[in-house]
Parts: C-alpha cells; structure tokens; sequence
C-alpha cells in the first residue's frame, strides 16, 4: 500500500481501488501475516480463527491464536488464546517508534511439555533466537526497522497443564500467576517485534519454571495421577 502511494503515474482512480481493496481486506491480511510470520518464526503452525481491526480507532483484536508444538511433543499444541486485545497510539504508526498502550492476553491456555531432557516451551524459545536477526547486515537492517514501545503487557487467568514422557499424554492443571511488563521497550527507545516477543516469552517461561517442578512431579506420580496433582497444588500453594 506505501509503496502504491509513491508511484509515480498512478491516477486517482487506480488509487481508489487500492485503498477500497486494502481497507476491505485488512483483517484477512493481517490474518495471514501472523500465521505465516509466527510459523516461520516457531517453526511450528501458528494459526489464527479471526483478526478485527480498526484502524482509526487504534484497536486490534485476534481471537483463537493456536502456536503448535514442535515434532517430538505429544500435547495437541503449546498455546491456545482465546483473545488478545491491543491498542496504540494511532498518531505514531507512521513515525519510527509505534507506541502500544495495552496489550491484553486473556485466558491463555498453555501446554507445558518435557521430553527427551527439554520442553516444548524450551525448544520454541530457541528457534525464536535462531529466527533473529544476528548478522551485522540484518542487525542494521533491524536498527533502521519499526520499533515497538509497550505501555502495559497483561497475560490473565492463565492456566498451564502440564505433561511430560513418564505421563505417558496425561496432563496436570496448574493456575499460572498473572504477568503484568509495563513500558517494554522504553529505556531503549523502543525494541523490534522480534525482541518484544523475546522479552515477553522470557517472562512467560520464568513463571512456567517457578510453577512447575518436574522433578516433584516425577517424585510424586506414586499410584496415580490424582496423588501428583495434590502433590503439586500443595506444592505450589494452591
């Protein structure tokens, strides 16, 4: 659409047909980019239900985010969203900087799985590292890319179920802790995508690890599943 605007030549009518396509497509291509921008940074398939966006307002919604596991993994995926809401400031999507007021993670479930000495949430984290940018060409391309400021991050009534190779595909349901990050990116002067979804997914991986133990839980499967589940919740507090 940018570069359409510059072209030299391009009479108004062709004009009117772009921005008419464009703004009637605009949820489906964000869509799109998200399932083929988060797969390829997961390795994984990323798939999205629904995408609403309202551009003059400077509100986002994508409802039924799945990122799947990696290969070796029993659990179905590693992520279901119901909802995620964002809204920014509309005024600096065209600058350097785009400054995001509230990004809202709603009831995410999570499937935490260990197999073969690591987890499903391990091994995603390091294709997400892999996927940066670490060449100095592709560092100063990132340098001179979009940046993102985020005022507040809320991932709420999270709940995580757990798994691992000696459960055989039973899962354990744990509450996750609700993360709140606030002013991401600000002592930087913004972050790309790529950092932020770093950054968001080292949060999210501290308090998976401080919620759950596969050694006690490995230590308290005993007779039944049941009996490591109380194991667990004590445990934890819960």
């Amino acid at each position: 659409m940018k570069k359409g605007l510059i072209l030299l030549g391009v009479i108004s009518g062709g004009l009117v047909i772009v921005f008419f396509w464009v703004g009637n497509n605009l949820d489906s291509l964000v869509k799109n980019a998200i399932e083929t921008y988060g797969s390829q940074m997961t390795g994984t398939k990323v798939r999205v239900d629904s995408v609403s966006i309202r551009p003059t307002k400077g509100v986002g919604i994508v409802r039924g985010l799945v990122v799947g596991n990696p290969p070796g993994f029993r659990t179905p995926y590693a992520l279901r969203v119901g909802e995620i809401f964002l809204s920014l400031d509309v005024g600096s999507v065209a600058r350097r900087v785009i400054r995001i007021r509230d990004i809202s993670v709603s009831s995410p479930d999570l499937l935490y799985e260990k197999a073969n000495g690591t987890t499903n949430f391990d091994v995603l984290e390091r294709r997400i590292a892999e996927h940066a940018p670490s060449s100095s060409g592709n560092a100063t391309k990132q340098e001179n890319g979009k940046k993102l400021i985020v005022g507040r991050l809320v991932i709420r009534n999270a709940k995580v179920r757990v798994s691992a190779s000696f459960m055989k595909g039973r899962t354990i349901s744990l509450g996750l802790p609700d993360i709140v990050l606030r002013n991401i990116g600000q002592s930087e002067g913004g972050v790309p995508p790529g950092e932020l979804g770093r950054k968001v997914g080292d949060a999210l991986k501290q308090k998976l690890e401080r919620t759950v133990d596969f050694g006690a839980l490995a230590r308290s499967m005993g007779d039944s599943l049941n009996k490591a589940t109380n194991a667990m919740k004590g445990f934890f507090g819960q």
